[in-house]
């Protein structure tokens, strides 16, 4: 019986760090896991998605309608993904979202934030203000460590693995603003 989470976001967001630090704190705790990525245009803000099975030995690949968890670092990306959920799978997202150059070059009118929360239907989903509280730490850029924190309780691994996982992958400089988002996640009020 595996633990099955989605990470999407745009490129740069850090989706692939993140995944490798969950990836981590498994071998820390001898947990088996598989992973697969898809960077797509990731370089150009296209979008990216890792997929992480934590208690598997088989496959890498999760199926739409079974994940347990999905964690986005834009509220795009999340309704796009939302698809992947399982029945009682959660939803755990940054409030922000990047509007698609398409958008623009087509002239649709962009969604705001409204349109997109109602994409998301019914399922159980947490907003997180992860540019605020990765702001409050110290760096912008630590928003996916925000969320990471924010999802930890949700995610079958210890704490001191996820938070050991983080030392080990981070920049060395880094360490110390990241423990802090992750903290700071950790304890965020959600905000929907």
């Amino acid at each position: 019986m595996s633990f099955d989470i989605l990470i999407v976001g745009i490129g740069g967001q850090g989706t692939i760090l993140t995944s490798n630090i969950i990836g981590r704190a498994c071998v820390i705790e001898g947990v088996s896991v598989r992973g697969a990525e898809t960077h797509g245009m990731a370089q150009r803000g296209g979008s990216v998605e890792t997929q992480i099975r934590i208690g598997q030995e088989f496959g890498p690949l999760i199926a739409p309608g079974t994940a347990d968890l999905i964690i986005s670092f834009d509220l795009m990306e999340a309704v796009r993904s939302c698809h992947y959920i399982g029945e009682k799978g959660k939803i755990l997202t940054a409030r922000e979202y990047v509007i698609p150059t398409s958008v623009f070059m087509q002239d649709y009118p962009p969604p705001d934030e409204h349109m997109l929360i109602s994409g998301l239907g019914d399922r159980d989903v947490k907003i997180i203000d992860a540019r605020r509280l990765a702001e409050e730490a110290g760096s912008i850029l630590t928003q996916n460590i925000v969320l990471l924190g924010a999802a930890s309780s949700c995610i079958p691994l210890r704490e001191s693995s996820l938070l050991e996982a983080i030392r080990l992958t981070v920049p060395k400089k880094t360490v110390e603003i990241n423990l802090k988002a992750f903290e700071l996640g950790k304890n965020a009020s959600i905000c929907i």
